[in-house]
């Protein structure tokens, strides 16, 4: 076989990825217009819909982690990726992988292998963009409040 060429393994977790951040990506992007809309009300109160906010967006980033997590226990028992390091066990020791990976915390005991190595490299990189566009949703929301008050 011909290096210069991917194999299906590769061709299999590229397709993944790409539908894993095209989803992640429209996820983030309903679940913060929904909360946004929902900051401009008037009721509840701002205590309310800041904390809505904060745990919406949450809950957004916690459901694209299982995502990445869940594509990756597949991805290594289908292709010839493996995770090295620590024994993994269940399938919530790959949303651990995959929490550690989007967060950009840093691989330790756990760390990708092969064709899985696209997979949780471009998940930082989706992870990074998707915090920051949170980060960024709830300054503008912040600063709208403080420009409300004074």
């Amino acid at each position: 076989m011909n290096d210069a060429f991917p194999d299906l393994d590769h061709l299999l977790v590229a397709a993944t990825t790409l539908a894993l951040v095209v989803a992640c990506v429209l996820l983030h992007f309903e679940v913060s217009s929904v909360l946004s809309r929902r900051m401009r009300r008037t009721s509840p109160s701002r205590r309310r819909r800041f904390l809505g906010l904060m745990l919406g967006l949450l809950a957004a980033h916690v459901a694209e982690i299982w995502l990445f997590g869940l594509a990756a226990w597949w991805l290594e028992g289908t292709t010839s990726g493996a995770v090295a390091g620590t024994p993994m066990t269940s399938g919530l020791d790959y949303v651990y992988l995959s929490a550690i990976t989007y967060t950009t915390l840093g691989y330790g005991d756990v760390f990708p292998e092969g064709a899985l190595r696209l997979l949780m490299g471009t998940e930082s990189l989706t992870g990074f963009m998707l915090i920051t566009w949170s980060a960024s949703l709830t300054f503008l929301e912040m600063q709208r409040h403080w420009n409300d008050r004074g």
